[in-house]
């Protein structure tokens, strides 16, 4: 009697026995777990993006009745952010997504706090904590962090064994969702989060992009996220303000990528005392980005969407001091260490600019000539002019501009290199590899 097998066991001897039903069950559960983790993360990149725009609202609200009240509150809630991260979760810091990179290339860090649902849900707390008291964030790099981390969940709940192609797709997927871009969460994919993109790969990440991108269509709608922009330009115009916002861009973006290289691991003193005062060091930010905010009218808080939406439908113009002024506002908040993305107020930055090449070729449209400046700058940043393009042509519908987008980037790509060889991205990951 102790020799009978149960029920249970019967049932799974029948089953194994019929061949080629184990490799059906786990190609099913692999499927169950992409699936349901794009749908998972479909839904959280659609809360997380009504919690940040939610958080700017209410922070703009209360600094219209209290102007002065963010040169004490910013950089409070800075150091206090900060302190929180370095204190209970120092694998959220910065932007999210040389997390992903560096699980991608070691997938061992897959199961460290790196990629947990822990870190996940404090990153996305602490970035719309960041939003909330102004600070120069973007919720694309966290997105990418915690889709990769629902990736990781899913998996391990249905026994499922971990890839790197799995956080790939994940991470791309994060992109579409964050700015309803498909195209851009899959270029993205290629270019920055996959060293070696196979086939297998590619399926894989367009799978996971269009279920995310369905949940995002079904419950937000299909939206353009900067609004549609129907001017373009004519060749002579291109050949002209493509280059210069091509070089320009790409040495500003350069400069930009080259400083926070430095801050994460320069070793000149001042840096190494930054490093070894976070909390300090991110009180002092607060304030840079306070009084920013206080001088400019309150333009350089935040993501900085709002503005340059306005300035891409020609609906308004910013004060020439919003590129410069968002520029720094930018840098004092990721060299502060606190979680949040980088992606949509370089986009700002890179608008400020276009609007100040705009009076130079004031010939031309300046819708047109502001998309071009933010392509320059963006490339400049990130050094990957395929998903730059893409994301700029899908939010702003300007398909009539994709040649002279494409020129730009290509010359800032090689613009950036110049001053700045290693990838922003990249260079980054490789703090979380070396303590992996």
């Amino acid at each position: 009697m102790g020799s009978a097998l149960t029920i249970s066991e019967r049932f799974t001897a029948f089953f194994k026995a019929v061949p080629g039903i184990d490799a059906s069950l786990d190609l099913a559960r692999r499927r169950a777990a992409t699936i349901g983790g794009a749908v998972l993360l479909g839904l959280v990149a659609i809360a997380f993006a009504w919690a940040g725009d939610t958080a700017q609202k209410v922070f703009r609200a209360f600094a219209a009745v209290h102007p002065y009240a963010p040169l004490v509150m910013t950089p409070a809630i800075f150091a206090a952010v900060v302190f929180i991260t370095r204190r209970w979760a120092p694998a959220a810091r910065g932007s999210g997504i040389p997390q992903v990179m560096a699980a991608s290339e070691n997938l061992e860090l897959a199961r460290s706090p790196l990629l947990q649902m822990r870190t996940a849900i404090t990153k996305l707390l602490l970035t719309v904590t960041m939003l909330l008291a102004g600070g120069s964030v973007g919720r694309e790099g966290p997105t990418v962090q915690v889709s990769a981390a629902i990736m990781v969940a899913c998996h391990r709940v249905l026994r499922v064994p971990m890839t790197a192609g799995v956080l790939i797709a994940g991470g791309a997927a994060g992109v579409a969702a964050a700015f309803n871009t498909p195209l851009a969460g899959v270029a993205f994919a290629i270019e920055e989060l996959a060293a070696a993109f196979e086939q297998r790969v590619a399926v894989l990440v367009m799978g996971a992009v269009v279920v995310s991108g369905l949940v995002s269509l079904g419950i937000a709608g299909d939206y353009v996220y900067f609004g549609a922009m129907r001017q373009t330009l004519e060749v002579g115009s291109v050949v002209m303000i493509a280059p210069v916002a091509g070089i320009l861009g790409g040495v500003l973006g350069g400069l930009f990528s080259r400083l926070l290289l430095a801050c994460a691991r320069g070793e000149h003193p001042l840096l190494a005392a930054m490093r070894s005062r976070p909390v300090a060091t991110a009180l002092i930010c607060g304030l840079v980005v306070a009084v920013l905010g206080v001088v400019t009218g309150g333009s350089t808080w935040g993501t900085g969407y709002e503005t340059t939406r306005l300035m891409i439908d020609g609906q308004q113009s910013a004060s020439p001091w919003f590129g410069p002024a968002k520029f720094v506002a930018t840098a004092a908040t990721a060299i502060s260490g606190a979680p949040g993305g980088i992606f949509a107020p370089s986009l700002s930055v890179g608008a400020g600019f276009g609007e100040l090449l705009s009076y130079v070729f004031s010939g031309d449209p300046m819708p047109a000539v502001v998309l071009l400046g933010m392509t320059g700058y963006f490339v400049g940043v990130v050094r990957a002019p395929l998903t730059a393009v893409i994301i700029l042509m899908e939010t702003t519908a300007s398909r009539g501009m994709i040649l002279p987008l494409f020129l730009t980037a290509i010359i800032a790509d090689t613009a950036s290199t110049l001053v700045c060889r290693e990838k922003l991205y990249h260079g980054l990951s490789r703090g979380f590899l070396a303590k992996g």
